[in-house]
Protein backbone atom coordinates (compact mmCIF):
# COMPACT_ATOMS: atom_id res chain seq x y z
CA UNK A 1 0.00 0.00 0.00
CA UNK A 2 1.43 3.35 -1.04
CA UNK A 3 1.31 6.15 1.50
CA UNK A 4 0.69 9.76 0.45
CA UNK A 5 3.40 11.64 2.30
CA UNK A 6 2.71 14.92 0.48
CA UNK A 7 -0.78 15.57 1.76
CA UNK A 8 0.27 17.88 4.60
CA UNK A 9 3.39 19.83 3.62
CA UNK A 10 3.43 22.94 1.46
CA UNK A 11 6.75 23.29 -0.37
CA UNK A 12 7.18 26.94 0.58
CA UNK A 13 6.91 26.30 4.33
CA UNK A 14 10.08 26.29 6.45
CA UNK A 15 10.79 23.11 8.36
CA UNK A 16 9.85 24.50 11.76
CA UNK A 17 7.11 22.09 12.89
CA UNK A 18 9.62 19.90 14.67
CA UNK A 19 7.24 17.69 16.65
CA UNK A 20 5.18 16.82 13.59
CA UNK A 21 8.15 16.21 11.27
CA UNK A 22 10.39 14.44 13.80
CA UNK A 23 7.76 12.96 16.06
CA UNK A 24 7.92 13.14 19.82
CA UNK A 25 10.45 11.26 21.88
CA UNK A 26 9.42 9.05 24.80
CA UNK A 27 8.56 10.51 28.20
CA UNK A 28 11.80 11.06 30.04
CA UNK A 29 13.77 10.91 26.79
CA UNK A 30 16.92 12.85 25.99
CA UNK A 31 16.05 16.52 25.27
CA UNK A 32 19.31 16.82 23.32
CA UNK A 33 17.80 14.70 20.56
CA UNK A 34 14.89 17.13 20.28
CA UNK A 35 17.32 20.03 19.99
CA UNK A 36 19.49 18.27 17.42
CA UNK A 37 16.40 17.33 15.44
CA UNK A 38 15.24 20.93 15.33
CA UNK A 39 18.66 22.13 14.18
CA UNK A 40 18.88 19.39 11.55
CA UNK A 41 15.49 20.36 10.14
CA UNK A 42 16.45 24.03 10.04
CA UNK A 43 19.77 23.45 8.30
CA UNK A 44 18.48 20.89 5.82
CA UNK A 45 15.49 23.07 4.97
CA UNK A 46 17.68 26.11 4.33
CA UNK A 47 20.02 24.14 2.07
CA UNK A 48 17.09 22.54 0.22
CA UNK A 49 15.66 26.00 -0.49
CA UNK A 50 18.92 26.88 -2.26
CA UNK A 51 18.71 23.72 -4.36
CA UNK A 52 15.07 24.33 -5.25
CA UNK A 53 15.72 27.93 -6.29
CA UNK A 54 18.64 26.85 -8.48
CA UNK A 55 16.94 24.10 -10.48
CA UNK A 56 17.11 24.75 -14.22
CA UNK A 57 19.56 27.63 -14.01
CA UNK A 58 22.69 27.53 -16.13
CA UNK A 59 25.64 26.44 -14.02
CA UNK A 60 28.70 28.67 -14.12
CA UNK A 61 31.17 27.03 -11.72
CA UNK A 62 31.19 23.28 -12.27
CA UNK A 63 34.41 21.43 -11.51
CA UNK A 64 35.48 17.87 -10.74
CA UNK A 65 36.99 16.20 -7.68
CA UNK A 66 38.18 12.59 -7.56
CA UNK A 67 37.61 11.90 -11.28
CA UNK A 68 36.13 13.46 -14.41
CA UNK A 69 32.71 12.05 -13.43
CA UNK A 70 32.77 13.34 -9.82
CA UNK A 71 31.29 16.82 -10.19
CA UNK A 72 30.76 19.75 -7.83
CA UNK A 73 29.00 23.06 -8.53
CA UNK A 74 28.52 26.47 -6.97
CA UNK A 75 25.15 25.20 -5.71
CA UNK A 76 26.84 22.47 -3.64
CA UNK A 77 29.12 25.10 -2.14
CA UNK A 78 26.34 27.62 -1.46
CA UNK A 79 24.20 24.98 0.25
CA UNK A 80 27.15 23.86 2.36
CA UNK A 81 27.94 27.44 3.32
CA UNK A 82 24.46 28.09 4.69
CA UNK A 83 24.55 24.81 6.63
CA UNK A 84 27.89 25.79 8.16
CA UNK A 85 26.58 29.26 9.02
CA UNK A 86 23.46 27.95 10.78
CA UNK A 87 25.39 25.32 12.70
CA UNK A 88 28.00 27.87 13.80
CA UNK A 89 25.20 30.03 15.18
CA UNK A 90 22.99 27.34 16.70
CA UNK A 91 25.62 24.82 17.87
CA UNK A 92 28.98 26.64 17.94
CA UNK A 93 30.83 23.96 19.93
CA UNK A 94 29.91 21.04 17.67
CA UNK A 95 32.15 19.46 15.07
CA UNK A 96 31.33 19.39 11.36
CA UNK A 97 32.23 17.13 8.44
CA UNK A 98 30.75 18.13 5.10
CA UNK A 99 31.34 16.77 1.61
CA UNK A 100 32.68 19.90 -0.05
CA UNK A 101 35.47 20.45 2.46
CA UNK A 102 33.99 22.33 5.40
CA UNK A 103 35.39 20.63 8.48
CA UNK A 104 35.99 21.66 12.05
CA UNK A 105 36.66 20.00 15.34
CA UNK A 106 34.21 20.37 18.20
CA UNK A 107 34.29 20.12 21.97
CA UNK A 108 30.69 19.08 22.71
CA UNK A 109 30.82 15.42 21.65
CA UNK A 110 28.40 16.21 18.80
CA UNK A 111 29.48 16.17 15.15
CA UNK A 112 27.37 17.08 12.14
CA UNK A 113 27.83 15.05 8.96
CA UNK A 114 26.41 16.82 5.93
CA UNK A 115 25.98 16.30 2.21
CA UNK A 116 24.63 19.63 0.95
CA UNK A 117 23.68 18.12 -2.42
CA UNK A 118 23.51 14.36 -2.66
CA UNK A 119 23.02 13.52 -6.32
CA UNK A 120 24.99 16.37 -7.88
CA UNK A 121 25.12 14.70 -11.30
CA UNK A 122 21.34 14.25 -11.30
CA UNK A 123 20.91 17.89 -10.28
CA UNK A 124 23.21 19.19 -13.02
CA UNK A 125 21.49 17.08 -15.68
CA UNK A 126 18.00 18.09 -14.58
CA UNK A 127 17.06 14.70 -13.13
CA UNK A 128 14.78 15.21 -10.07
CA UNK A 129 16.58 12.80 -7.76
CA UNK A 130 18.77 14.76 -5.34
CA UNK A 131 18.59 15.78 -1.71
CA UNK A 132 20.17 17.44 1.30
CA UNK A 133 21.42 15.03 3.96
CA UNK A 134 22.10 16.20 7.54
CA UNK A 135 23.02 13.90 10.42
CA UNK A 136 24.09 14.50 14.00
CA UNK A 137 26.46 12.11 15.74
CA UNK A 138 27.10 11.78 19.46
CA UNK A 139 30.47 10.26 20.27
CA UNK A 140 30.75 8.96 16.72
CA UNK A 141 27.31 7.33 16.53
CA UNK A 142 24.58 8.81 14.28
CA UNK A 143 21.55 9.71 16.41
CA UNK A 144 19.54 12.13 14.25
CA UNK A 145 19.01 12.12 10.50
CA UNK A 146 17.15 14.47 8.16
CA UNK A 147 17.01 14.12 4.38
CA UNK A 148 15.09 16.70 2.35
CA UNK A 149 14.02 15.91 -1.22
CA UNK A 150 12.99 19.26 -2.74
CA UNK A 151 11.76 17.71 -5.99
CA UNK A 152 9.03 15.78 -4.18
CA UNK A 153 8.58 18.11 -1.19
CA UNK A 154 9.50 15.23 1.10
CA UNK A 155 11.24 15.60 4.46
CA UNK A 156 12.53 12.36 5.94
CA UNK A 157 13.44 12.52 9.61
CA UNK A 158 14.32 10.23 12.49
CA UNK A 159 16.09 10.08 15.81
CA UNK A 160 17.22 6.97 17.63
CA UNK A 161 14.49 7.29 20.27
CA UNK A 162 11.52 7.47 17.88
CA UNK A 163 10.20 6.02 14.59
CA UNK A 164 11.15 7.45 11.21
CA UNK A 165 8.75 9.78 9.44
CA UNK A 166 8.25 11.28 6.00
CA UNK A 167 6.47 14.62 6.09
CA UNK A 168 5.35 13.72 9.58
CA UNK A 169 3.80 10.39 8.58
CA UNK A 170 5.43 7.29 10.14
CA UNK A 171 7.13 5.07 7.59
CA UNK A 172 8.26 1.46 7.66
CA UNK A 173 10.28 -0.90 5.51
CA UNK A 174 8.41 -3.29 3.24
CA UNK A 175 6.53 -6.17 4.82
CA UNK A 176 5.94 -9.61 3.27
CA UNK A 177 8.59 -9.06 0.59
CA UNK A 178 11.42 -11.10 2.05
CA UNK A 179 12.64 -13.28 -0.81
CA UNK A 180 15.22 -12.42 -3.43
CA UNK A 181 13.16 -13.27 -6.54
CA UNK A 182 10.56 -10.65 -5.55
CA UNK A 183 13.00 -8.02 -4.23
CA UNK A 184 13.36 -4.65 -5.94
CA UNK A 185 16.95 -3.66 -5.20
CA UNK A 186 18.91 -0.46 -5.79
CA UNK A 187 22.63 0.11 -5.99
CA UNK A 188 25.16 2.80 -6.82
CA UNK A 189 28.48 3.13 -8.60
CA UNK A 190 31.71 4.88 -7.74
CA UNK A 191 33.74 7.25 -9.87
CA UNK A 192 37.03 5.45 -10.66
CA UNK A 193 36.76 3.46 -13.93
CA UNK A 194 38.17 0.24 -12.46
CA UNK A 195 35.74 0.38 -9.56
CA UNK A 196 32.82 0.98 -11.89
CA UNK A 197 33.79 -2.01 -14.04
CA UNK A 198 33.88 -4.24 -10.94
CA UNK A 199 30.54 -2.87 -9.71
CA UNK A 200 28.96 -3.47 -13.12
CA UNK A 201 30.18 -7.08 -13.02
CA UNK A 202 28.63 -7.52 -9.58
CA UNK A 203 25.36 -6.01 -10.80
CA UNK A 204 25.29 -8.41 -13.74
CA UNK A 205 25.43 -11.31 -11.27
CA UNK A 206 22.78 -9.85 -8.97
CA UNK A 207 20.13 -8.85 -11.48
CA UNK A 208 19.16 -12.37 -12.66
CA UNK A 209 18.41 -13.32 -9.06
CA UNK A 210 16.13 -10.45 -8.00
CA UNK A 211 12.95 -8.84 -9.29
CA UNK A 212 14.92 -5.95 -10.77
CA UNK A 213 17.78 -3.57 -10.11
CA UNK A 214 17.66 0.23 -9.96
CA UNK A 215 20.37 2.90 -9.91
CA UNK A 216 18.88 6.23 -8.81
CA UNK A 217 22.06 8.20 -8.09
CA UNK A 218 21.47 9.61 -4.59
CA UNK A 219 22.35 7.21 -1.77
CA UNK A 220 20.62 9.20 0.97
CA UNK A 221 17.33 8.90 -0.91
CA UNK A 222 17.97 5.22 -1.66
CA UNK A 223 18.12 4.57 2.08
CA UNK A 224 14.96 6.62 2.68
CA UNK A 225 13.15 4.69 -0.02
CA UNK A 226 14.09 1.42 1.68
CA UNK A 227 12.66 2.99 4.86
CA UNK A 228 9.35 3.62 3.11
CA UNK A 229 9.12 0.29 1.29
CA UNK A 230 9.45 1.88 -2.14
CA UNK A 231 12.37 -0.45 -2.71
CA UNK A 232 13.25 -3.56 -0.74
CA UNK A 233 17.01 -3.14 -0.41
CA UNK A 234 20.01 -1.03 -1.28
CA UNK A 235 23.62 -2.13 -1.53
CA UNK A 236 26.62 0.00 -2.42
CA UNK A 237 30.35 -0.15 -1.92
CA UNK A 238 32.41 2.84 -0.76
CA UNK A 239 29.91 5.38 0.54
CA UNK A 240 31.38 8.21 2.57
CA UNK A 241 29.92 9.19 5.96
CA UNK A 242 27.96 12.13 4.51
CA UNK A 243 26.27 9.75 2.03
CA UNK A 244 25.27 7.30 4.73
CA UNK A 245 24.78 8.80 8.18
CA UNK A 246 21.34 10.46 7.94
CA UNK A 247 19.76 7.80 5.76
CA UNK A 248 21.12 5.10 8.04
CA UNK A 249 19.26 6.51 11.06
CA UNK A 250 16.07 6.92 9.05
CA UNK A 251 16.17 3.40 7.63
CA UNK A 252 16.97 1.78 10.96
CA UNK A 253 14.20 3.68 12.74
CA UNK A 254 11.80 2.51 10.03
CA UNK A 255 12.54 -1.09 10.98
CA UNK A 256 15.34 -1.66 8.48
CA UNK A 257 18.68 -3.33 8.98
CA UNK A 258 21.70 -1.32 7.84
CA UNK A 259 25.18 -2.83 8.09
CA UNK A 260 28.68 -2.04 6.86
CA UNK A 261 30.27 -5.28 5.66
CA UNK A 262 33.95 -5.99 5.07
CA UNK A 263 34.62 -2.38 6.02
CA UNK A 264 33.27 -1.05 2.75
CA UNK A 265 29.98 -2.59 1.55
CA UNK A 266 26.77 -1.00 2.84
CA UNK A 267 23.63 -3.14 2.81
CA UNK A 268 20.20 -1.81 3.85
CA UNK A 269 17.13 -4.03 3.75
CA UNK A 270 14.02 -5.19 5.49
CA UNK A 271 15.30 -7.56 8.21
CA UNK A 272 14.16 -10.84 6.62
CA UNK A 273 15.86 -10.01 3.33
CA UNK A 274 19.26 -9.13 4.81
CA UNK A 275 20.88 -12.56 5.05
CA UNK A 276 19.75 -13.81 1.61
CA UNK A 277 20.95 -10.60 -0.06
CA UNK A 278 24.33 -10.66 1.70
CA UNK A 279 24.80 -14.28 0.62
CA UNK A 280 24.04 -13.30 -2.97
CA UNK A 281 26.42 -10.34 -2.82
CA UNK A 282 29.17 -12.58 -1.47
CA UNK A 283 28.56 -15.06 -4.27
CA UNK A 284 28.65 -12.20 -6.80
CA UNK A 285 32.02 -10.94 -5.54
CA UNK A 286 30.67 -7.75 -4.03
CA UNK A 287 32.57 -8.23 -0.77
CA UNK A 288 35.95 -8.60 -2.51
CA UNK A 289 36.73 -5.34 -4.31
CA UNK A 290 39.86 -5.06 -6.44
CA UNK A 291 42.76 -3.00 -5.04
CA UNK A 292 42.49 0.75 -5.40
CA UNK A 293 42.33 4.10 -3.65
CA UNK A 294 39.87 4.32 -0.80
CA UNK A 295 37.48 7.26 -0.27
CA UNK A 296 39.14 9.97 1.77
CA UNK A 297 37.03 9.98 4.93
CA UNK A 298 36.23 6.33 5.57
Amino acid sequence: MLVDYNSAVAPSQPLTDVTRLMGAGPDGGDPLLDELGAVALETAGAAAAILASSVGREREQVSTKSSSTDMVSEVDRAAEAIVSSILSRRRPHDGLLAEEGTSREGSSGVRWVVDPLDGTTNFLFGIPQFAVSVAAEIDGQPVVGVVVDPSRNETWAAATDRPARCNGVPCHVAADRSTLPTALVSTGFGYAPARRAWQADVASRVIPRVRDLRRFGAAALDLCWVAAGRIDAHYEWGLNPWDLSAGRVICQQAGGRVEILEGRMIVATAPDLFDPLVALLDEAGALRPPPGDEPAHW
